[in-house]
């Protein structure tokens, strides 16, 4: 597996692909299908410091290149995850994996990776300041340069453990918001999270959602997923995690290029269970075919050309 590592500030992973947040769960119910260790890691189900039921139903609706969800964060809290959650995965997946955090106050984050630092499962701290389908917090704390290093420094000053910062492509400039990251603390930035979006019922003339909006994911973000990595590329020096619309090696491959360190595979992992353990299965011949060697060389390396 060596020409598929990569390293992911400081922790080095077996293959660049990581499913993202909300899409795997806990991970042990694919474990059911799969040996999930053949992953670099997983971003595993947005974490709150309390118990949350989510959004009224119905909160998901289909698209023609995508999927909408207006789940809400449903989750039973930070202490249950650490006390009944991770304790089931231990037991089927044998690596650091990323806590993907949420809140509606800065110092709800804090508190969260406060008490995650604890615990050593947890290899990132993943940091939602990006999502669509809440309100009075999520999406308010990064569409604002201001309000998303406050929430980056706060984490800072209670974990020791890597921090990525989850942004929002719902803004007019994402490497500004990066930039804002980086200097406050982060570790590492992962983008985008879903585009808000919506859909109409024809027969009663009313929004699809009960939340009225969702967050658009899928097939039909990936060129503004990749526009973006490729800005903040352009405009940070630490690690990108990228996604938005990861279907294939060959996408993963582009995000690199465009420059990611990692990916994350999002809605692909609803519409079929194994599609990260396939990507990488598909990696080693994509990658001869196209003359890279190594995996870790090629971030980036779409840029410059302008140079040549």
């Amino acid at each position: 597996m060596g020409k598929l590592s990569v390293s992911l500030c400081g922790i080095e992973l077996d293959n660049p692909v990581i499913p993202a947040s909300g899409t795997f769960g806990y991970g042990y119910e694919f474990a059911e299908l799969y040996d999930i260790n053949c992953l670099g890691t997983f971003s595993f189900k947005g974490t709150t410091l309390q118990p949350r039921a989510g959004n009224r139903l119905p909160r998901i609706a289909e698209g023609n290149a995508g999927m909408l969800n207006a789940v809400g964060l449903q989750n039973p809290g930070v202490d249950a995850v650490i006390r009944e959650e991770l304790p089931k995965l231990a037991r089927v997946f044998h690596k650091p994996v990323i806590a993907n955090v949420s809140g509606f106050s800065v110092s709800e984050y804090a508190e969260v990776c406060r008490r995650l630092d604890g615990v050593p499962q947890v290899g990132w701290l993943e940091v939602n300041i990006s999502c669509p389908n809440v309100h009075g917090g999520g999406m308010s704390f990064g569409t604002d340069p201001g309000a998303a290093a406050e929430v980056t420094a706060a984490v800072r000053r209670v974990t020791a453990k890597p921090v990525i910062v989850k942004l929002s492509p719902n803004v007019t400039d994402i490497a500004a918001i990066a930039k804002a990251c980086e200097d406050a603390g982060a570790d590492a930035v992962s983008l985008i999270n879903t585009v808000m979006a919506m859909r109409i019922d024809l027969k009663t003339r009313r929004p699809v959602l009960a939340n009225r909006t969702g967050g658009l994911s899928g097939p039909a973000v990936f060129p503004l997923a990749l526009r973006m990595v490729w800005q903040v590329h352009e405009a940070v020096r630490i690690p990108i995690i990228g996604l938005g619309g990861v279907q294939s090696a060959e996408d993963v491959i582009e995000m690199m290029l465009a420059g990611a360190t990692a990916v994350q595979v999002g809605a692909a992992n609803l519409v079929k269970p194994f599609a990260c353990r396939d990507i990488i299965q598909a990696l080693p011949e994509t990658m001869e075919r196209y003359g890279i060697e190594k995996l870790s060389e090629i971030t980036g390396g779409a840029h410059g050309w302008e140079k040549m």
